[in-house]
Order: C-alpha cells, then sequence, then structure tokens
C-alpha cells in the first residue's frame, strides 16, 4: 500500500493557494467568455470586458486576480487505507497554506478572534478544514481561496415543508437580489438542503467546489439547478451590479435527508473569481 508523504501534501498545497489566486481554469475562463458575448446590456459588457482582461493580466503578471485572496478551505476526503509519514496532516495544510501566502505575497486577511481585538494572525491561517472518511487509500484535497465579498451575503433558514420547491426557489432568488452587487456577480451559487442548518451549510459550501457547469447526478436536482440559474438571470442585476442579463454563471445544489417536520436551506455565494482546486495523492 502507497504511504502518503506529509511534505508532498505541504509543497502541493503551498503550490496551489498561489496558482488559485492568479490562473483561471479554462472550463472557468470559456464560460466568462461566453457571458461576455451574450451579455446584451452595454454596461454589463463593460464590466465582463474588465473581467476577463483582469484574468489575462493576472495570469501572465502571476498577480492575484483580486486584493481580496480570501480565507482558505480545504475539504480533506481520507481515504480509510490511507497511510501517512514524516508529519501531520492538519500541520502540512496549516504550513503550505502560510507558506504560499508568503512566497506569493497574497494578502493576509484573518484575525486571531472575530469580535474584540480582531489582530490580525499575520500568515493568512488558520485554515478552515473539513475532514472526511472515505473508500479507498488516496487523499482527496479540495482546496478554496473563499473572499468575503461574497461569503457576507450567504445565510442559512429552515423552511416548512409546506412551503418545498416554490419556496426553496423564492429564498434562493431572494437571496441573490440581496446581495446585489455586494457579491461581485456574475455569482456562482451553492445550495444545501436537508440534514440540520449547520449541515446546509456545509452542503452549500460544497457545492461551491464542483467544475463549472457540472450537474447534480439527481435529475430533478439538476433541473431545479437549470430554472434557478434562468431565475436569477431574470433579476436584472447583471455583471458588477451594472444591469444586465449575466447575474449567475451557475447554481449548484447538494442535498441530504432530513427530518420530517423543516427543510433546512442554505445558499453560500460565490464571486466570479471562483477560486478552487482539488490535489489527489
Amino acid at each position: 500500500m502507497a504511504t502518503i508523504d506529509i511534505k508532498d501534501v505541504e509543497n502541493k498545497v503551498n503550490h496551489a493557494v498561489k496558482t488559485i489566486n492568479f490562473e483561471t481554469p479554462d472550463s472557468n475562463l470559456i464560460r466568462l467568455t461566453e457571458v461576455l458575448k451574450t451579455e446584451t446590456s452595454t454596461t454589463g459588457k463593460l464590466a465582463m470586458q474588465d473581467i476577463v482582461e483582469n484574468r489575462r493580466i493576472a495570469s501572465e503578471r502571476q498577480v492575484p486576480m483580486c486584493q481580496d485572496t480570501g480565507m482558505v478551505l480545504v475539504f480533506a476526503d481520507i481515504g480509510e487505507e490511507a497511510q501517512f509519514s514524516n508529519g501531520n496532516l492538519r500541520d502540512a495544510i496549516t504550513s503550505g497554506v502560510r507558506k504560499g501566502y508568503q512566497e506569493g505575497y497574497l494578502r493576509n486577511s484573518i484575525v486571531q478572534e472575530p469580535l474584540f481585538e480582531r489582530k490580525n494572525t499575520g500568515d493568512n491561517t488558520p485554515v478552515v478544514l473539513h475532514f472526511d472518511l472515505v473508500p479507498g487509500n488516496n487523499l482527496r484535497l479540495t482546496i478554496a481561496a473563499k473572499g468575503f465579498g461574497a461569503e457576507n451575503m450567504s445565510w442559512v433558514k429552515v423552511l416548512t415543508p409546506a412551503e418545498g420547491i416554490s419556496g426553496v426557489k423564492r429564498e434562493v432568488v431572494r437571496a441573490v437580489e440581496e446581495a446585489g452587487p455586494n457579491a461581485c456577480p456574475p455569482v456562482i451559487v451553492g445550495v444545501g438542503i436537508g440534514g440540520t442548518i449547520e449541515k446546509a451549510a456545509l452542503l452549500a459550501k460544497r457545492a461551491l467546489m464542483r467544475n463549472m457547469g457540472e450537474r447534480n447526478p439527481d435529475q430533478r436536482y439538476s433541473k431545479l439547478e437549470e430554472q434557478l440559474l434562468d431565475l436569477i438571470n431574470a433579476t436584472g442585476i447583471g455583471p458588477q451590479g451594472w444591469g444586465g442579463v449575466n447575474t449567475a454563471l451557475d447554481v449548484r445544489i447538494e442535498f441530504f435527508p432530513t427530518h420530517i417536520a423543516a427543510i433546512p436551506l442554505a445558499v453560500n455565494l460565490d464571486c466570479h473569481l471562483h477560486r478552487h482546486i482539488s490535489i489527489i495523492f
């Protein structure tokens, strides 16, 4: 059985946090270019031109796409048969982020505690880590840099079962409408449905980690994703809130079993930067 070297994990996390801040995956760039071509609003098209040009400059010069280089979160899917050597997984991920932000001259945005002194940690750690055990002997890390213009516009609430599909549609669209330009549209909309309130929030975040255009394998939820995308784009908010027919790039739903008495619902918005990457060891 192969053993995963913790030093390799640290090095690849280091590289990953710089990559997601500098580079735009092909699928994301294709989607942004499609939006630029289809946008009917003059001001919205101008905004999209700047967005696409910004991606080109960031990649060519290896500089951040945005001044908000995000809070790093990591989904670590650990194979039940995986073995590790030369260290601790949590420490390796944290060290990789710390070194990557230092070497990439990325802004440090994390404070030690959220309410009183709010003193900056100075190295963009700690990292928000979600561990899960999965079959096999591999380690899969999904690493994201989450900007807080969009994070600030996210929320969780619990609907009654009677509100059903129409209630979900109403509340998801309302969340995007209330966010307006603050989430830096065109946005990606992560929706979590089911479980408990904290599970719904985690599902919404996990939904954002999909690749562009990847639909839920359940056709009912896939159809709902497409319907929500149409409803959101009909709001007219448009790129950067300047008006237009492209308020969202994508909508993604993840669901989980829940109690008979409720429909926990979470909406987690991501800006058009959509910075994440997956690494398999």
